[in-house]
């Protein structure tokens, strides 16, 4: 373990949520320095610390090491659309700049009327040119994905791709065997133990990836070879800190065909560096950092964790997760 990361002077964040989203109004975390700038720790609370220990792989990565060099200076993004009404989805799309959108469905049980809506108006927002992506966090059953993404995509007048319509290898498998739109596999590639299992079973077009939870830009580039398929770079819901990580892995990435999904600023009330810094879409890009922003001393202050019990709770995760896995570098 790097003894150069202050872990004791790490910084924990809590930053409402624009819209609930992940089953979560507030985004928890934490910020720590290194020697080569900041990382960020923030799993999510129901995963456990062997889980955990990719996430903070990927930040002693990050404020130790740095990433690899780029081969590209900007990515393409999607805007994200959370489970909200069409009027809102419209809105969302038509002021984000971008050109492709990423539409959340499957939010809850019945919510095909309700979905199929919000693609409608995203379609209208981003016009006949545009790319619609939907993601329905493996909600699905097998019989429900195959008619579900026959509904969705005649009101997308045509999908680019459904990520993650079921949660099994051989569930995505079989719906890509009976529909003509692309499958996107996202949990079926970081919770696999081997991810080619995804491209050998035929389960998938596209691989999403996140360094956050596979450990690293560079362990995230081996699975991505791994995979051998076209891969979109998603975010994990970070602050800039974390989402510059992403960014230096689609700015690695041989091959970029798709936009990424880390246009995700957008769903959380603030930041944890200063404007300037923060990594918001301009026209639909985001540019790709050498080095990771350094958050705002005021900013840390506003949006600090203050719940003692929540404090006690993320230092004693990140002293467990330290100490107990053997993969951190």
């Amino acid at each position: 373990m790097n003894s150069d990361i202050d872990t004791d002077g790490a910084r924990i964040y809590a930053i409402p949520m624009r819209t609930r989203f992940r089953g979560i109004n507030v985004r928890e975390g934490m910020l720590i320095e290194g020697p080569a700038g900041w990382g960020e720790f923030c799993p999510f609370a129901e995963y456990d610390d062997a889980v955990a220990s990719g996430w903070l792989a990927t930040a002693i990565e990050q404020c130790t090491r740095g990433w690899p060099e780029p081969v590209r200076d900007r990515i393409p993004v999607n805007c994200t659309v959370p489970a909200v009404g069409p009027e809102r989805a419209y809105r969302i799309v038509e002021s984000s700049g971008c050109r492709t959108a990423k539409v959340k469905v499957a939010d809850h049980p019945g919510s095909l009327a309700e979905d199929v809506a919000r693609v409608e108006a995203v379609r209208d927002a981003l016009g006949p040119e545009g790319a619609l992506r939907v993601d329905a966090n493996g909600a699905w059953d097998v019989d429900t994905a195959v008619a579900t993404i026959g509904y969705l995509d005649r009101a997308a007048h045509g999908l680019e791709y459904v990520e993650q319509p079921c949660h099994t290898i051989d569930e995505l498998a079989a719906v890509r065997r009976r529909v003509d739109v692309r499958i996107a596999a996202d949990e079926s590639i970081r919770r696999a133990d081997d991810p080619l299992r995804v491209a050998v079973a035929g389960a998938a077009d596209i691989a999403v990836i996140k360094c956050t939870p596979l450990g690293g830009v560079r362990r995230a580039l081996r699975v991505a070879e791994a995979a051998g398929l076209p891969c979109v770079v998603s975010s994990a819901l970070e602050t800039s800190v974390g989402l510059s990580a992403q960014l230096a892995l689609a700015g690695a990435l041989p091959d970029l065909e798709f936009a990424c999904g880390l246009g995700t600023l957008s769903l959380l009330d603030g930041d944890v560096v200063a404007a300037a810094d923060s990594l918001r879409p301009v026209g639909g890009y985001l540019p790709v950092p050498r080095r990771p922003p350094t958050p705002d001393g005021a900013l840390l202050a506003t949006y600090e964790l203050r719940d003692p019990e929540r404090v006690t709770w993320w230092r004693r995760r990140l002293a467990r997760v330290l100490h107990g896995s053997p993969s951190l570098p």
